[in-house]
């Protein structure tokens, strides 16, 4: 998909029923690449250097301003590769321009590179998330907000807009300390694709970790794509299994049929509509 037309598959997906719609995140592609990609056994990316990642705000709010109802998230965005007061900041103005449809799903990442062309340590990223997302928490209240820790000092001062209701925070990543991040201290896990014992493998150990830090009773997101083919029996099956939302792109055919990019933004269209009807109602009713 084209950077250019997501806001149009934002518009069509809001008009077939979808609950929302997930942005990846990277800055960069350096030139000379130092840092090993954790999920490929060459180390590399599977993406090309010339792939585009557009900002992930920058794009959330154009896509809330064409819809009504879609809500909007991230598969990861590398919060602590950026400034506490400029995560803040972007994530509190989309919240506003989207009347609180967003929610922020956060992660480490893994390119070095990226940490060091915005100025943040990389060795301390962990820990600095780990206080970054109490600290958002804080700064979104609105009125005179401020922050005092270990990573962030932040004097008391105003930072409007703030959102209209608070924001979500999940936590993405599959190590013990991402699980244990998400379980502790957000309010959701986001995971990758996964065939189905998998995807419950996690489902369950974050199920066990909610029940040790006492937050078992509380809501709880879990956002994951699954490996088979989608049907209304797989996604019921998930329900039961604690998987709240499962990430899908009915429109794959159409891209490999289209080479990507022939056709016109309408080729979407069909999968995204046949999807609604032969999965999603099917699921809801």
């Amino acid at each position: 998909m084209k950077t250019t037309e997501a806001v149009a598959v934002a518009r069509m997906l809001d008009e077939a029923g979808y609950d929302g719609m997930v942005t990846s995140d990277h800055m960069i592609y350096p030139r000379h690449l130092q840092s090993t990609y954790p999920d490929s056994g060459s180390g590399t990316p599977p993406w090309p250097p010339e792939t585009p990642w557009p900002d992930a705000w920058v794009l959330t709010g154009a896509m809330a301003a064409v819809t009504t109802r879609l809500r909007f998230s991230n598969a990861v965005y590398i919060a602590p590769a950026r400034p506490l007061l400029e995560v803040a900041k972007q994530v509190a103005t989309a919240a506003v321009l989207s009347e609180g449809r967003v929610s922020l799903a956060v992660g480490v990442g893994w390119m070095r590179e990226e940490y060091a062309l915005m100025g943040q340590d990389f060795r301390t990223r962990g820990s600095r998330l780990d206080e970054m997302i109490p600290a958002l928490r804080a700064l979104w209240r609105g009125g005179w907000v401020s922050w005092h820790g270990r990573h962030y000092d932040v004097p008391e001062m105003m930072i409007e807009p703030h959102p209209p209701s608070p924001v979500p925070i999940l936590a993405g990543g599959e190590s013990e300390a991402a699980l244990r991040r998400a379980a502790g201290l957000c309010d959701g896990w986001v995971g990758y694709a996964y065939r189905w014992d998998e995807a419950v493998g996690y489902a369950r150990r974050l199920t066990e970790l909610r029940r040790e830090f006492g937050r078992e009773h509380e809501h709880f997101e879990i956002l994951l794509a699954l490996l088979e083919p989608p049907t209304p029996e797989l996604y019921l099956r998930a329900r039961d299994a604690g998987i709240t939302a499962v990430m899908c792109a009915p429109w794959m055919g159409a891209e490999s049929r289209s080479g990507g990019g022939d056709g016109g933004v309408e080729r979407f269209r069909g999968p995204i509509e046949r999807f609604a009807e032969t999965v999603i109602a099917k699921v809801r009713a």
